[in-house]
């Protein structure tokens, strides 16, 4: 709690570059559309999320908060979110019992029933279902914004288990080109030159996957002179990592060879433990997708192998034979875990789950089934526009022909949900 003061400098610095969330605090603190909302939070802890609880309570929403990954807390911005009377459960490098614990005070709190769940991975959704399922029956919707907990959500959905409207953030236009594209694109060599320190140029890297994350990576790092290597099974991915101008191989192919290995798929084993007694001494193992499956970190931790911390959320793994690879964060997510993300992409993902809640919260009964959404056209083109003032960016008007010739309002949608950017 000593920290709160130079919390709060981290929480100001983090609302000068997050236009668009501050906009729209400012523009719906009248009307406050989420009153009487009661959010369970489980994201990560950090200066940009602090941005998005203080706006949700100008909104009129109360919040209790945990975190969504056990090493991104800014514990200082925690005591300041705390200083101000927020209730938040969490700490950098909680263990996978404190993960839990903090996850269930937040949501099982006397007097104080949750009608609202924003979540980052599915964990808090997760928890309430199984543990507090008559409490789950309760909320009115989930707003989700991973990879991992949206793809929970549509499990939940096939199996009839979905009690509740869901909003996946995640894959709405604005969210995926962001915070997926641009911010990973930005995040990844931060991440890697602060635990590293290592130098780009000419090293060889194998990258897991090329949707938004995987292309964000892949663009930064061939910027600054890699050699890379991108794993698909989707042959469109596939395809466009090709004529992006980079070598489609399976994994096994290059993995003696490379200086770095990079996943961002979502997915689980993408490497396994024989993959890591493959790779060369020194080499640098990461992930950039949310789920902490990607590695099978797990098949790491055996009597064979010594555990070597280096420095905060840097492990060499030591084999027999001597050699050793380099492991940040476990495993988890490394740009949150080792460094930090650009707040301006922030603000766009936080300003999208601002009003997938307030559209859940304020919906008629009926106009949502239990059932996942994308959130609507509509919402990303305002998301849009709430920061292209830091640009100084002037958007053309059609004309009244013009809108009519192509079909269109000329405030928008102005392009079709089937549409890709």
């Amino acid at each position: 709690m000593q920290q709160h003061a130079f919390g709060r400098r981290e929480i100001e610095i983090a609302e000068q570059e997050m236009p668009g969330i501050m906009a729209l605090r400012k523009r719906a603190s009248d009307d406050k559309p989420l009153k009487n909302a009661k959010i369970v939070g489980c994201t990560h802890v950090n200066a940009q999320t602090a941005v998005l609880i203080e706006t949700l309570a100008a909104l009129g929403a109360s919040v209790r908060w945990a975190a969504c990954n056990i090493y991104s807390t800014q514990n200082e911005v925690a005591a300041a979110l705390a200083e101000s009377g927020f209730s938040v459960f969490a700490w950098r490098g909680e263990t996978e019992e404190d993960f839990w614990w903090c996850i269930d005070k937040c949501v099982n709190a006397e007097n104080w029933q949750p009608n609202m769940i924003l979540d980052d991975g599915g964990d808090a959704t997760h928890l309430m279902l199984k543990k507090y399922p008559a409490m789950f029956k309760l909320i009115k919707g989930i707003v989700e914004e991973s990879v991992t907990g949206v793809h929970r959500l549509y499990q939940l959905s096939k199996s009839g288990k979905l009690t509740v409207p869901a909003m996946n953030v995640h894959d709405s236009v604005i969210k995926t080109k962001f915070d997926n594209f641009y911010s990973c694109k930005e995040s990844i060599i931060d991440s890697l030159k602060r635990s590293t320190d290592i130098m780009f140029s000419g090293k060889q890297v194998a990258l897991c996957g090329y949707g938004e994350v995987g292309k964000g990576c892949s663009q930064a790092l061939k910027a600054l002179g890699c050699i890379v290597y991108v794993t698909e099974i989707d042959p469109i991915c596939a395809l466009q990592a090709s004529t992006d101008g980079f070598r489609v191989v399976k994994l096994n192919e290059v993995i003696r060879n490379v200086d770095i290995v990079i996943t961002t798929t979502g997915n689980k084993s993408v490497v396994t433990r024989e993959h890591m007694e493959k790779m060369k001494n020194g080499c640098i193992v990461c992930n950039m997708g949310h789920s902490n499956t990607e590695i099978d970190v797990k098949d790491l931790r055996t009597p064979d192998l010594t555990w070597e911390k280096v420095r905060s959320q840097v492990d060499h793994i030591i084999f027999p034979d001597g050699k050793r690879i380099v492991l940040l964060a476990e495993g988890r997510l490394v740009n949150l875990s080792c460094s930090s993300v650009p707040s301006f992409c922030a603000s766009i993902t936080s300003a999208t789950q601002a009003l997938a809640l307030i559209e859940l919260y304020n919906a008629q009964p009926g106009r949502y089934k239990c059932d996942v959404y994308l959130l609507s056209r509509k919402m990303d083109e305002y998301v849009a526009i709430l920061h292209l003032p830091t640009f100084d960016a002037h958007l053309t008007e059609l004309s009244d022909e013009q809108a009519k010739y192509m079909g269109l309002s000329k405030t928008g949608p102005f392009k079709p949900n089937y549409y890709r950017y």
